[in-house]
């Protein structure tokens, strides 16, 4: 359904996104944005769910400007050379990735209002996109790692947040995320009964059920404040 653009931050990079287009007149544009593993088959599937149910995505490279063509699956080697270049992304001099983020949201604005999703790493980027990116609507993190730590839970989002997580996820503790939620009351909170990377039905932690009840949770959120 899709295929892959060039687009261009504000410093001047150019980078890869997957582009998806609806069959008919968008009803908005959502950002997706991938987890440790690149726009990978699964991230591309994602997005083209996303443009089935009406909407332009939008799903920008995030590791490009540490290695070019990156994409991952999900065995322990993948998760390891996920994790080194997701640190690099991290250590690069702000504002980073999220300019790439930028990017891929004005370029998606043409659709509409923009709204914003992401998983695991990606979940944390949406999160500080809610804060620290212009022109979006709405913002969905899924178990956005690290996103409970204090340094990361002090940011404040811009726009309405809608966030997911499982309560056996080893990567971030229950009781971060209670606290998260008593940070952040404007926040709607979810929690499933599903450890991390529910969403993802290429991984052995996906849950179905927990998949399902979140999508429709981010759809009915999308339709609110996207279009």
């Amino acid at each position: 359904m899709g295929q892959f653009i060039d687009l261009t931050a504000k410093d001047g990079f150019g980078f890869p996104a997957y582009v998806a287009e609806p069959a008919g007149k968008p009803k908005g544009a959502i950002v997706v944005v991938p987890e440790i593993f690149g726009v990978n088959s699964h991230i591309r599937s994602v997005a083209d769910g996303y443009a089935a149910d009406g909407y332009l995505a939008v799903s920008p490279s995030t590791f490009h400007r540490v290695k070019p063509g990156v994409e991952l699956g999900y065995s322990d080697e993948d998760m390891k050379a996920g994790f080194e270049l997701k640190t690099a992304v991290e250590a690069l001099p702000a504002p980073g990735v999220l300019q790439d983020i930028q990017a891929a949201v004005e370029y998606a604005a043409r659709a509409g209002k923009v709204g914003i999703v992401g998983y695991c790493w990606g979940g944390l980027l949406t999160w500080r996109a809610s804060a620290k990116v212009s022109g979006l609507a709405a913002a969905t993190p899924y178990y956005g790692g690290g996103m409970t730590a204090p340094e990361e839970s002090a940011i404040q989002p811009q726009v309405p947040v809608l966030a997911h997580f499982g309560n056996n996820d080893h990567w971030i503790p229950l009781d971060t995320i209670e606290a998260f939620k008593k940070a952040h009351p404007e926040v709607e909170v979810h929690v499933y009964e599903s450890g991390h990377g529910f969403n993802c039905d290429q991984r052995g932690s996906y849950n179905a059920e927990a998949a399902k009840l979140a999508r429709e949770r981010t759809l009915a959120f999308f339709a609110k404040h996207v279009g």
